[in-house]
């Protein structure tokens, strides 16, 4: 990470309300030079309407989504609604897309979770063909097939062009990975990389992996022109316990509870980091229940290897450690005094 690195505001997805504040948020961002801001989606609020409504409150902020859930709409779908919000913000959109886990791909969307990259690339074929916009969509993948054929059809469908013409062919694609085989999809054919939890100790394994991506034939990009952005959690406080307190709550949940206990893919990756003993008593207990006590049990090793916490010094020195990764971008949350001092430390 340069030391000049780019700051984005995340904003997530909604919880039981919509959030309030954000438009405060948004302004601080602008007027604090941030680079991008950020939503989500889970199984509640979408990851595109917030970000329209966000472009028309902005002039300079790049707009993404972190992420855009691929089995929530078909390529072409995803394709029309990044097009759209590219026009409508003058070109500022960048389409963060991610595969989730069998539980919400499944369980929400009803769609089929194997192969995720698999699926995953012939899903970014499809959307970058409808931007460029060269010819017909055609595709016949083992996922994916335009124009639809078969049994259960009228053989009727032809292939289409987008009516729209997109702002950008280009438009920037940022792939969401986690494990090592899907990092070096998202340098081979994506134009960032949006980690989640990512730890500076596993920066290497993480380079190992983009250089493999960027060193394929075809691969869209390489070292010189590729984005990292990553969300970091940061709270400030001269209690380091206290601080800690306020990301075990989502690090427990995660590890917990977002997955089976026979596949979670965020578990994994703190099992990578060296934390298999905290992950395999945290998912037990979350599991069977006791999901406070699974909270409380995250160590504070685990809470420092992922987010930056403590008192303001404390955070300027380990903020060193993250200056030497591959992130390129650092993505922050927080209330408009919280992003001021951010912006203070990341800058001073």
């Amino acid at each position: 990470m340069a030391a000049d690195l780019k700051l984005g505001l995340v904003l997530g997805y909604w919880f039981a309300q919509p959030p309030s504040g954000v438009a405060e948020q948004i302004a601080t961002a602008e007027d604090l030079g941030f680079d991008s801001v950020w939503s989500a989606e889970a199984y509640g609020s979408d990851c595109f309407t917030p970000l329209a409504w966000y472009g028309s409150q902005t002039t300079r902020l790049q707009l993404g989504t972190a992420v855009c859930q691929m089995a929530a709409r078909t390529p072409v779908a995803t394709a029309m609604s990044a097009l759209t919000l590219d026009h409508l913000t003058g070109g500022r959109f960048i389409l963060g897309l991610g595969a989730s886990g069998p539980q919400v791909v499944e369980g929400w969307y009803g769609q089929p979770y194997p192969r995720p990259l698999e699926r995953t690339r012939e899903y970014i074929s499809v959307v970058r063909d409808v931007l460029a916009r060269e010819e017909p969509v055609q595709i016949d993948g083992k996922h994916y097939q335009l124009p639809r054929t078969g049994e259960g059809t009228t053989g009727l469908g032809k292939p289409l062009k987008s009516i729209t013409h997109p702002l950008r062919a280009d438009l920037p694609i940022y792939l969401g990975a986690e494990g090592p085989k899907n990092v070096a999809l998202a340098a081979e054919i994506a134009d960032g990389w949006l980690p989640m939890f990512m730890s500076p100790g596993l920066d290497p394994l993480y380079r190992t992996s983009l250089e493999e991506g960027w060193g394929r034939p075809g691969a869209r990009r390489g070292p010189d022109d590729f984005e990292v952005a990553n969300l970091v959690q940061i709270v400030i406080d001269d209690d380091v316990e206290k601080a800690a307190d306020q990301v075990r709550m989502s690090l427990g949940f995660y590890i917990g509870g977002m997955g089976a206990k026979e596949v979670n893919f965020h578990a994994d990756l703190f099992s990578r980091m060296g934390h298999a003993d905290a992950v395999e008593e945290i998912q037990g207990l979350f599991l069977s229940g006791r999901k406070e006590e699974a909270i409380a049990s995250v160590p504070l090793a685990l809470v420092e290897d992922v987010a930056l916490i403590g008192p303001a010094d404390k955070i300027r020195e380990d903020l060193e450690r993250w200056r030497e990764t591959c992130i390129t971008t650092l993505l922050v949350a927080g209330p408009p005094q919280q992003m001021r001092t951010i912006a203070d430390l990341v800058r001073g």
